[in-house]
């Protein structure tokens, strides 16, 4: 295998090294300590830069440049309906916040950049691994081969050194963005993580007389009981269910026996002694009822419980629910029977709470009957298409609008000014993910191809720019010094601190949602994992989303900015 490589087939197949790079960089990536992992992105790099040294290959820019476009793309599709949303009046304070962390992050990063000597292309390397950015790496790089007045030489050499300056800056700029927020600022404040969680989760839910007040999280039970009780005989399922929700319960008749028929269900048929009823509920609800003693003795009945139940994922647009609270949700008549099983926010797992306001472009996750959940699936919005197969006229259509939209350049005292092709992607990707909110039947990215686009993508690029810049790491580290390692740690702390003292005293966000908040300014999902595993509690995500959308955006614009203060 060693006499293998030794003869360096790399050389008239650059592909395979590529796919070698990418292997070992997922691999690379799983090292984990607690809730803290290096990540496939920084696995790649390194992997790139180590295998690039070795066997001195060069990667026709092409190739990168495709991947890296793609992945702009599908970030701004991901997060476009929750970057405009944050544009609104309810989210304000969360933008003014990430906005706060990513311009004082910029300004440090120009004035260390400045003070050490260093160039465009370590200065925009710096940056991106100290702000945790990954996207900063190509958009710099785009924006150095702009710059006026630099031989081709100078171009790739500056080009690389972006990728020397993230490798040595973003591992530790990760794990102090991390430690800062989950464990540092906490005792510092002699804040108890975990218990204002807890206090904030009961507070959020905000119990009334609502009777579908309760945990946020539902496990909907199925059983089935024979009608004994005199009480009952001769009520409609209506009037019993309505019965259950003045007490509290959510307990559900969806199917009836009789004489040893199923009847079709109405909510209007008259319950009779010897009935055998299908009773669906919450868990909790079922066990206070105490169906046994309430109904009668409970049967084993196949086919009656048998029936067909339906998961159905639904793209909130119908104008009447848009703004609704999940609490508020579960009262409407469309939803009897029907349980909000999970929330999807920007494309991830949203920690909803009762309180929990759905937004345009959520998706809910509707469980029950099938005859009950398509109803009120309609009611809510649009049904998700089952379908993996991307639209790709939607992607490709969107990528070239995108290229076309950043190749026109302003000069300004000689110096191009423009959004690049990679900048464009980024921004039509959050128009096409915004329009996908509003409109959810058009444009099906399947979270699988949102998944090849976003993360291998970057991956791809990242390795491509390892290997590229590995036979040029060693002198570049040398020549940039232990400043580059001591001044980046600077830059990652200096915009939370910053951050933190204007969401803290004056902007008063509850701490565990500013904890949320900054590491979505600073885009660093480590943190926000370890922030959630000291506080034992998803209430921090709530802060996390609209700072992520936002700071996605602004941290890889950036990537351009840096190099152009820093020419």
């Amino acid at each position: 295998m060693i006499d293998f490589l030794n003869r360096n087939i790399f050389n008239p197949h650059p592909e395979l090294l590529v796919f070698l790079v990418v292997a070992l960089g997922f691999l690379v990536g799983k090292v984990r300590y607690k809730a803290i992992a290096l990540g496939a992105v920084t696995g790649c790099l390194v992997a790139g830069l180590v295998l690039g040294a070795q066997f001195k290959v060069e990667i026709d820019g092409t190739v990168k440049n495709l991947f890296f476009i793609m992945f702009l793309f599908a970030l701004g599709y991901r997060v476009g309906p929750q970057f405009f949303r944050g544009l609104k009046k309810d989210g304000l304070p969360q933008v003014l916040n990430a906005v706060i962390v990513c311009v004082t992050g910029l300004l440090a990063s120009w004035l260390f950049a400045a003070m050490l000597g260093y160039g465009p292309g370590l200065g925009a390397g710096m940056m991106s691994g100290a702000l945790t950015q990954s996207a900063a790496i190509g958009v710099a790089q785009d924006a150095i081969s702009t710059l006026p007045g630099l031989s081709s030489a100078q171009v790739k050499s500056e080009s690389n050194l972006v990728a020397v300056g993230y490798a040595v800056t973003y591992p530790l700029g990760t794990i102090l963005c991390a430690m800062l927020l989950a464990n540092v600022l906490p005792k510092l404040y002699r804040r108890d993580l975990a218990a204002e969680c807890t206090q904030l989760a009961v507070e959020l839910d905000a119990p009334d007389s609502d009777p579908d007040l309760g945990a946020g999280y539902y496990e909907a039970v199925l059983r089935a009981y024979t009608i004994q009780r005199p009480d009952l005989v001769g009520r409609t399922i209506d009037d019993f269910e309505k019965q259950q929700q003045e007490l509290g319960r959510r307990v559900y008749i969806t199917r009836v026996r009789r004489d040893g028929a199923i009847l079709e269900h109405d909510q209007k048929t008259a319950l009779m002694e010897g009935d055998i009823v299908a009773v669906s509920a919450i868990r909790g609800d079922l066990v206070e009822f105490d169906a046994r003693t309430h109904v009668g003795a409970e049967t084993d009945d196949i086919e009656l419980l048998g029936y067909q139940t339906e998961s159905l994922h639904v793209v909130v647009s119908e104008k009447d629910q848009i703004g609704k609270t999940i609490a508020e949700l579960r009262k409407e008549p469309f939803m009897v029977g029907v349980y909000v099983d999970k929330l999807y926010r920007a494309g991830s797992q949203f920690p909803y709470r009762l309180s929990t306001q759905i937004e345009r472009g959520d998706t809910v996750i509707l469980t029950g009957p099938k005859r009950l959940v398509d109803p009120a699936g309609a009611a809510i919005g649009k049904r998700v298409p089952t379908s993996f197969a991307t639209d790709m006229v939607w992607v490709g259509i969107g990528i070239f609008l995108g290229g076309c939209l950043g190749i026109p350049a302003l000069t300004v005292s000689g110096v191009p000014i423009s959004l690049s092709t990679s900048g464009g992607g980024l921004i039509m990707g959050l128009v096409f993910g915004w329009i996908r909110g509003k409109y959810p039947t058009y444009g099906n990215v399947p979270p699988g191809a949102q998944w090849f686009m976003d993360t291998l993508g970057l991956c791809m690029f990242v390795a491509v720019v390892g290997i590229n810049a590995g036979p040029s790491f060693t002198s570049g580290l040398s020549s940039a010094g232990w400043g580059l390692l001591l001044f980046g740690a600077v830059i990652t702390i200096i915009p939370l601190i910053v951050g933190f003292l204007v969401g803290h005293y004056i902007q008063k966000i509850r701490f565990p949602i500013l904890m949320g908040v900054l590491a979505g300014g600073q885009t660093t999902t480590a943190a926000i994992g370890a922030i959630n595993e000291t506080s034992k509690s998803q209430i921090p995500t709530l802060g996390y989303t609209i700072p992520y959308a936002i700071g996605n955006v602004l941290l890889t614009v950036w990537g351009a900015v840096i190099v152009l203060l820093n020419h």
